[in-house]
């Protein structure tokens, strides 16, 4: 009986200096080897290529500012959400749409947006239709049958379904297809009159198109033959860089720093390109993602149940 109860006095008396240390040396700093600067990036089906790059930045974080940081891929996009109400995430790189959900339930605030090809710092929806549909104008998808990608998506779905309303045309049926690459392969087999899909501006060198018919060029060579762009959507401003509400400006404010100075060096610009497909950043605030949070609310989007469904 005595080792055991050795055993157990020595456990009381770990865990009673383990609760009393804390109060004796106070909270370890924010940014120490201790406590690093928790950093969560984009979910990815690439998420070791992401790692890799991440942590390039993260040891170009700390020998700017002194600040050790951590990286981290997580799995889902709500996960990344639902880091900063448990305080394992202080900052993010993240999508439009996590954002509008972080702001909401835990006060995160954009600080940063995301600069893509060329320095864009918004993008936009496309509409495509099949090149033999007679389709010519934006007001043609009258009482069409239309594919969007799915509800979460502000290029496939929110911003194009706008642009519809705007012009107060009614398609005859509406669908998701659940994925970009879907929504275009629907156009170029006619199984829908027309599609909304993400938009990206053609290579200004080469003149290669870069916009979702991309995603089945692989498999159907001719897209771009046999799917057109029909209209763009208005702008909508790239992923957001957040930080958890609380979290001191000053720490803020030197990670942006070493960010802005990060996309400046070589090293820099490759490793932007595989953690975000991006060039760099702008600072910016909340109230540019007002236009998107108004668009969302106003067609009843379930923000929370969008994203809990979503994969990636």
């Amino acid at each position: 009986m005595r080792p055991a109860t050795g055993y157990i006095t020595v456990t009381l008396l770990l865990l009673a200096w383990l609760s009393v240390r804390p109060l004796l040396h106070g909270e370890t700093p924010l940014g120490s080897v201790e406590n690093p600067v928790r950093i969560m990036l984009t979910p990815s089906t690439d998420a070791q290529a992401i790692i890799r790059d991440g942590e390039v930045l993260a040891a170009y974080i700390t020998q700017r500012t002194g600040l050790h940081v951590k990286v981290a891929v997580p799995n889902f996009y709500i996960t990344v959400v639902e880091a900063f109400g448990t305080n394992r995430a202080d900052m993010a790189i993240m999508n439009t749409f996590s954002y509008l959900l972080a702001h909401k339930k835990y006060g995160a605030n954009a600080v940063m947006r995301v600069a893509r090809r060329y320095g864009e710092l918004s993008y936009r929806g496309e509409f495509i239709v099949h090149a033999e549909s007679g389709i010519t104008s934006i007001d043609q998808l009258q009482g069409k049958t239309i594919a969007y990608v799915d509800p979460s998506s502000t290029s496939g779905y929110i911003y194009p379904k706008d642009m519809l309303r705007k012009r107060g045309i009614t398609p005859r049926e509406e669908m998701f297809a659940n994925g970009h690459n879907q929504v275009v392969t629907k156009v170029y087999t006619r199984d829908v009159d027309a599609g909304a899909v993400f938009f990206s501006r053609p290579d200004t060198v080469t003149g290669e198109q870069l916009d979702a018919r991309t995603k089945i060029k692989t498999e159907h060579p001719d897209v771009f033959e046999k799917v057109k762009v029909l209209g763009l959507t208005e702008e909508i401003p790239n992923d957001p860089v957040v930080a958890r509400k609380g979290l001191d400006q000053a720490i803020v404010a030197r990670i942006c720093d070493a960010l802005l100075s990060f996309q400046r060096t070589a090293e820099g610009k490759n490793a932007l390109m595989t953690i975000a497909s991006v060039e760099g950043f702008q600072r910016t605030s909340d109230a540019a993602y007002d236009d998107v949070r108004k668009l969302v609310a106003s067609y009843g989007v379930d923000v929370e149940k969008q994203l809990r469904k979503a994969k990636k």
